[in-house]
Parts: C-alpha cells; sequence; structure tokens
C-alpha cells in the first residue's frame, strides 16, 4: 500500500506577471503594462519598488543580479511601466524607475533616453496606441507615438517604423541597418525628439550663469575652484572640463570603473555640484538620489580607440564626452545625458559648446561626440527669450528591439 504525503507549503508560490524584455539604445529593461502588474502594485509606494526590485534581482550584494533579469550594471538595471495616456494628444504614459544594484531602492527622479527609444515600439506592440492611427501609419512607414513621459512631465515624440505584414497586419520593424555604437548588432532606426526638454518657467542654467567657477574644495582634486557648466535639460548635470579632473577625455570603463579612490572623489564632486544646481539642501541628500544630477567631462576632439577596438578620429567628432552614471562610468552615453549635452552644445558659451568649438564658443545646430563605445550624433534648438535660455527641441537616432515576451515570476510574499 503506497503512502500519500500531504505537505503542507511553508512558502509562498511564485506568480507570474506578463512582461516584455527589451533593448532601447545602449540599456536593457524589463517593460510591464500597469494595468498587468499585480493589483497593489499598480500605484506607486513599497509593494510596486518591492515588486520591481525583485524582478530585477535586487538589493544584490555581490552586485551581478543572479536572482533576477538585471545584469550587474546601472545600464541593465531598469524597469518601465507603460499605460495608455490620458493627455491630450498624447498615445502612451511612460514611467520609469533606475533601480539600485546594491541598496534597496528605486530611483524615480527622472528619465531614461536610451530606453525611451523603445517605448513607442513596446506600446504599439502592447496595443496601447490607437489601432486606426497604427494602421493609417503603413501608408508612410513611421507611427509618431507621442509619449507623456511622468517621471519629468515632458513630450517625447518617437517616430517608430511600421511595415504591414503577410497576413495583412502592421507590425514595429525592429530590424535594419542602422548602427549604434555602443550596440553590437544593427537595427532599424528609431529617430527620437525630445519637446521643450526644460519647462519655461524654470532655467535651464540653475545658476543663471553659462559658466560657474564651481567649489570641490575638500573633493580630492589639486585645485579649490574648477569651471563647471550646470544644466537641466534632459536630466540635471554637471560638466567639467577633464583636464580640470585629471582626465583626458577619452577614458573608457578600464580607466575608472575598477579605482575605488576615483570613483570616490567622483561622487563627492556629484554631491557637490547637486547643492550647487539646488537639487540637494545638503551633499548627504545624496545618497538617495543617485540617478540625479549627472557628472561628465568634455574635451576638443582628439584620436582614440572606442571599448569596441574601433578607431574614432579627431576629425569624426567635434568633441569628447564622458559621463558617470549611478557612480560608473558609462559604457557609451546616457540618452539623457546626450539631451544636456545637445542643449550645452547647441547654447553659444557653455564648456561644451567650447569645447565643441575647439576652445572658442560658436553657433551649432548638431554635434557628433565621441564617447567610450563610439559617436553620436544629437542636435538641438536653443533660445534666449527674456533673458532665459531655453531648449526648443533636443533630437537623436536610438535603436530598439524586443528580446523577450512572456512573463516573469517572482516569489508571492516579496511584495
Amino acid at each position: 500500500m503506497s503512502k500519500q504525503f500531504n505537505r503542507k507549503l511553508s512558502f509562498a508560490p511564485q506568480v507570474a506577471v506578463p512582461a516584455t524584455y527589451m533593448r532601447g539604445g545602449t540599456s536593457k529593461g524589463t517593460f510591464f503594462k500597469l494595468n498587468d502588474l499585480p493589483e497593489r502594485c499598480q500605484q506607486p509606494g513599497e509593494a510596486r519598488d518591492k515588486f520591481l526590485m525583485r524582478v530585477i534581482g535586487s538589493p544584490d550584494p555581490y552586485g551581478k543580479q543572479i536572482d533576477g533579469l538585471g545584469n550587474g550594471s546601472s545600464s541593465t538595471s531598469k524597469t518601465v511601466i507603460l499605460s495608455k495616456s490620458d493627455k491630450d494628444d498624447h498615445d502612451v504614459n511612460y514611467l520609469f524607475g533606475q533601480v539600485n544594484i546594491a541598496k534597496p531602492m528605486i530611483d524615480w527622479g527622472g528619465n531614461c533616453g536610451n530606453l525611451t527609444a523603445a517605448v513607442g515600439a513596446c506600446a504599439i506592440n502592447m496595443g496601447l496606441v490607437d489601432a486606426d492611427k497604427v494602421t493609417e501609419s503603413a501608408k508612410t512607414g513611421i507611427c509618431e507615438v507621442r509619449i507623456w513621459q511622468e517621471n519629468i512631465s515632458k513630450t517625447i515624440i518617437a517616430h517608430v517604423p511600421v511595415y504591414v505584414d503577410d497576413q495583412g497586419k502592421v507590425q514595429v520593424q525592429e530590424t535594419g541597418d542602422f548602427e549604434l555604437d555602443g550596440v553590437t548588432f544593427p537595427a532599424s532606426e528609431v529617430k527620437i525628439e525630445f519637446i521643450d526638454p526644460v519647462d519655461a518657467s524654470s532655467a535651464m542654467f540653475p545658476t543663471g550663469n553659462l559658466q560657474d567657477d564651481f567649489d570641490v574644495s575638500g573633493c580630492g582634486l589639486d585645485k579649490d575652484t574648477v569651471t563647471a557648466t550646470f544644466i537641466s535639460a534632459g536630466i540635471p548635470t554637471i560638466f567639467m572640463k577633464a583636464e580640470d579632473l585629471g582626465f583626458k577625455g577619452t577614458e573608457l570603463q578600464s580607466d575608472i570603473n575598477s579605482n575605488h579612490e576615483l570613483l570616490n572623489k567622483l561622487e563627492i564632486i556629484r554631491a557637490k555640484g547637486g547643492v550647487a544646481m539646488g537639487l540637494f539642501k545638503d551633499v548627504s541628500e545624496a545618497e538617495k538620489s543617485q540617478h540625479i544630477p549627472k557628472i561628465a567631462w568634455v574635451a576638443p576632439s582628439q584620436s582614440y580607440t572606442a571599448s569596441s577596438g574601433k578607431d574614432v578620429e579627431t576629425s569624426d567628432i567635434d568633441l569628447v564626452v564622458r559621463a558617470m552614471s549611478m557612480g560608473q562610468l558609462h559604457h557609451a552615453m546616457m540618452g539623457t545625458a546626450a539631451v544636456a549635452i545637445a542643449a550645452a552644445a547647441t547654447t553659444q558659451g557653455t564648456l561644451v559648446n567650447e569645447a565643441a568649438g575647439n576652445g572658442s564658443a560658436k553657433e551649432l545646430s548638431e554635434v557628433r561626440f565621441g564617447h567610450p563605445s563610439g559617436t553620436l550624433l544629437v542636435g538641438g534648438k536653443t533660445e534666449l527669450v527674456d533673458g532665459r535660455w531655453q531648449a526648443k527641441k533636443v533630437s537623436m537616432s536610438r535603436s530598439a528591439r524586443r528580446i523577450m515576451a512572456g512573463q516573469v515570476f517572482v516569489p508571492g510574499d516579496c511584495f
């Protein structure tokens, strides 16, 4: 006679939630439709944060996120929540969460410009864009998806390539021959426009100056003051001259990310810059807001070998830029920082503009800059209105691709 066992489950079973895993630009993230989330995660709060952290595999003291969809880098520790927009003349709401790798926190304070490239395509595939609009777009081959970026309350327009398949259904065109430095394989080009990335009522240059004497005393530099451009466009960013930090501007991740003393120095500078920009009252607040501000350094055009082994020649670019993301040198360039670069480079008199002009302020409408993985062309339109600089539009090209669509599993008691 066989024995039967009635073993009581002592741990909560896993729950399955629909999700799409996508690359957008030089980042990867897990995308959710708001209504697909567990009910208690459909509102901001502790439950949502815990759920998303568990999906990504954070916090992870080992820094690898082995037990989740993150890949142990700031570029891949990202989450996105999409919903049909209730805003006039918008198709989809886009909410971005930057998941900290080692700490139990998600930064909701800014946008991810790279993943923005995937939002339009994902929204179409999730059925969040009006079906008649998608069908009509087949006539031109481009579906213009108007995105409301909830983190920063801004409009972004994604020009998503589409085609009609053999069954007569309009599909997103994901494959193509557009090459993006920092991404190994080519894909279809997605043109992105950031509309009015700075509020007319806000200061694009929060200190009121295109350049400031920035107090860096106690930061470990060989000087107490350096020149900086503080800008809030795309994402709050601190630009400094590479030479003032002891850099050339051609650094790769291996030159920066293994040097803990240097990383600590840059983090202190970032914290002080956040105070100078009015983002923090005290440098101690920077620890709770690692997504903003960004810190970057610029230098005039020069040749170097990118991380891929590709030679970037002086004549290929207008300037070189390196930027930190979540305490590490980014392997390419964050999309939001690229917006800041475009806005600063096209505003005559900033450090970025002068670096692009080889030391002289010039009137520019677009620049190609060199980053650790290669180059990127960005365009901008800024205007001086009533004594205040305003960025009207910033544009760039990215690519995006679905990697996986299905269900993600997390323990039912983790949130």
